[in-house]
């Protein structure tokens, strides 16, 4: 089925596409791109097609670095807009009371771990967004200190978006049940990440 995606996938607008989704997602989480990066990572394997067919396929190693590096771009990008918005970001927040209770889940996230949660709340829901934008808003988190942490956590997801594409269309088939298995195993750790940052710190 997945050869059909060829003219799809075909040159190197794809790996520009996923670029800009990654890239916009810390701002629109609606955006789809960890489906989006789990169906090209599940196109590459299902090789180049048939003989004959001229479309080439997304290489999974460049994939990883687009993703990550778009992941930082836009984790960058969001930090540096908190740290300039100040009143205007906390009025934008307190309009939604959802935005308001993530940023004080955040804050007691931060509170308890710091730098590592920063990577888990790459897989969660939103937690992305609300992670860079609520470091960024915090006087005392400069971008050296958020930066290395920014970074692992976009290698760690595109890794393991990619990965899953990747891997579940070689035990799967590259076809559709393959990503949406796929996109069920990255909805799961999205799951088990917001669970985790919302978990109470351990008193005593």
């Amino acid at each position: 089925m997945f050869e059909s995606m060829g003219p799809l996938t075909a040159g190197p607008w794809i790996y520009a596409v996923v670029a800009a989704s990654v890239l916009l997602d810390v701002f629109l989480p609606l955006l789809p791109s960890g489906v989006l990066v789990i169906a090209a990572a599940t196109a590459a394997a299902a090789g180049t097609g048939a003989a004959g067919q001229l479309h080439t396929v997304p290489d999974i190693v460049a994939l990883i670095a687009i993703a990550a590096t778009a992941s930082v771009l836009g984790d960058l990008a969001a930090f540096r807009l908190a740290r300039r918005g100040g009143v205007r970001l906390d009025r934008a927040l307190a309009r939604s009371r959802r935005l308001r209770a993530g940023q004080q889940s955040l804050g007691r996230a931060l509170a308890r771990g710091g730098g590592p949660l920063v990577v888990l709340a790459r897989f969660a829901p939103a937690g992305r967004s609300l992670m860079s934008l609520g470091a960024g808003a915090t006087t005392d988190r400069r971008t050296r200190d958020f930066l290395p942490w920014s970074a692992a956590a976009g290698v760690a997801w595109a890794c393991y978006s990619v990965g899953l594409g990747y891997f579940g269309g070689h035990w799967l088939g590259a076809n559709w049940l393959a990503t949406g298995v796929s996109v069920l195993a990255l909805l799961a750790a999205g799951a088990g990440a917001a669970y985790l940052l919302r978990r109470p710190a351990p008193t005593g």
